[in-house]
């Protein structure tokens, strides 16, 4: 599969005129393709719902799109508690999804009525103890240990996660919260992440539905919701085949019929959280290149960083380049693409074969709509960058500003940094 940008190079021409960059570029009608494709695919399901995983892509000009095509909050902090509160979702159109969680989280949640989803046992006693009660709806995350296997292929292994519920504290779990008031319950399971496959939301199904069917035998409970949550991945690569929605959606309605139609749980609803397929495609980031160095490799300096996009400096992450204006050229130029921190890890790409790249050329990364803005950070100081729409008709919208020195140095209380440096 060939990689296209989703805007031209005339287009960024003339954005750069106005923003500089570097800066993340979002595609508005992408976007809405794609949350169009998820409800049809999941419209057999009359409760379906996504709840978009917030720290994905945390802007509220993006969720604000996707609340129309009827998705929800999946939250995981008070400050991403707050932006969903502040986008006026409340009740059940929130997730709270969280571990080793402040009690003022779980207060926060409960005002707003979110759906809490526990992430331990032991939190049973602590939300208790912390709001006065248990909720009447609530759910558990599950993780079952082991491996996760896809046919014959490791997926993940849950054994090694943080997360859940073992099996035996879930069922356990569930009849404590049963005594304790609760009539409506929810399961919850990320098994994998990233996956490039059709099969992971059908084979994690399958592995919930006959959970949820064991658990409404055993306790008695009524389970009104089965949450897949994220883990259909985008893919990075030019030779991977994107997952197919559609098809995905089927399997996970056929495994429905197969087990929990015949247990009399036609009408437990699906959710799902994904974040990653919702807007990774959907985003880029835009840097120009601005340094050339020729010692034991050629390199190409850019002024974005890993303050902008850390993911292949921290996992040693795929993302394709494209030289903007270049894209018929013959890659036949090998580079390492580096910005400016005091890290030898700060690289977008090591030994890429690109065309002959030259002092001002537009770089586009691909597929940092999710997990890019969001994982920034200021060491050394750098600034985070503006976010863009490239709106349907072919607009670039400011979504969020650059962050400004004045930014960096807003919490220093005591200091008036900017005032001091400026008598110099």
């Amino acid at each position: 599969m060939k990689k296209e940008p989703f805007v031209t190079y005339e287009q960024l021409q003339e954005i750069i005129k106005k923003y500089p960059t570097p800066f993340h570029l979002y595609d508005e009608k992408g976007i809405r393709a794609n949350a169009q494709a998820l409800k049809e695919a999941f419209s057999w399901n009359k409760g379906f719902k996504e709840y978009f995983a917030v720290k994905a892509t945390p802007n509220p000009f993006l969720i604000n799109i996707l609340k129309e095509y009827g998705c929800g909050c999946d939250c995981s902090s008070m400050t991403e508690l707050m932006l969903a509160d502040a986008l006026h979702f409340n009740g059940e159109d929130v997730m709270f999804s969280s571990n080793a969680t402040p009690a003022e989280e779980f207060q926060f949640a409960d005002k707003m009525g979110a759906i809490i989803n526990l992430d331990d046992f032991t939190h049973i006693d602590f939300l208790e103890k912390t709001i006065g009660r248990i909720p009447e709806t609530i759910s558990c995350r599950y993780n079952p240990g082991g491996v996760f296997k896809i046919s014959n292929s490791i997926m993940d292994n849950p054994n090694d996660a943080k997360y859940g519920f073992t099996t035996e504290q879930l069922f356990e779990g569930f009849r404590v919260l049963k005594e304790k008031g609760v009539k409506n319950f929810g399961i919850h399971a990320f098994l994998a992440s990233n996956t490039v496959t059709n099969e992971y939301y059908p084979t994690l199904a399958k592995t919930l539905f006959e959970t949820a069917v064991k658990l409404k035998e055993e306790t008695g409970a009524n389970i009104r919701f089965i949450n897949l949550s994220g883990g259909i991945g985008i893919p990075y690569r030019p030779d991977e085949e994107p997952n197919d929605i559609r098809a995905i959606g089927e399997g996970v309605r056929k495994v429905y019929q197969e087990i929990l139609v015949p247990a009399n749980m036609g009408d437990v609803a699906i959710y799902a959280e994904l974040g990653r397929f919702m807007t990774g495609p959907y985003g880029c980031l835009v840097t120009t290149a601005i340094h050339e160095k020729h010692t034991h490799k050629e390199y190409i300096g850019c002024d974005a960083c890993a303050v902008n996009l850390m993911r292949p400096a921290m996992y040693g992450a795929y993302h394709h380049i494209t030289v903007m204006g270049k894209e018929e050229d013959p890659c036949d130029h090998k580079y390492d693409i580096t910005g400016s921190l005091c890290e030898n890890n700060d690289k977008f790409a090591i030994d890429r074969m690109l065309p002959k790249i030259e002092i001002g050329d537009l770089l586009l990364i691909h597929d940092t709509g999710a997990h890019g803005f969001s994982m920034g950070y200021n060491y050394n100081g750098k600034l985070k960058s503006a976010e863009l729409l490239l709106k349907e008709d072919g607009s670039a919208e400011l979504i969020r500003r650059a962050e400004t020195p004045q930014d960096y140095f807003a919490t220093f209380d005591c200091f008036n940094i900017l005032k001091d440096c400026q008598k110099r």
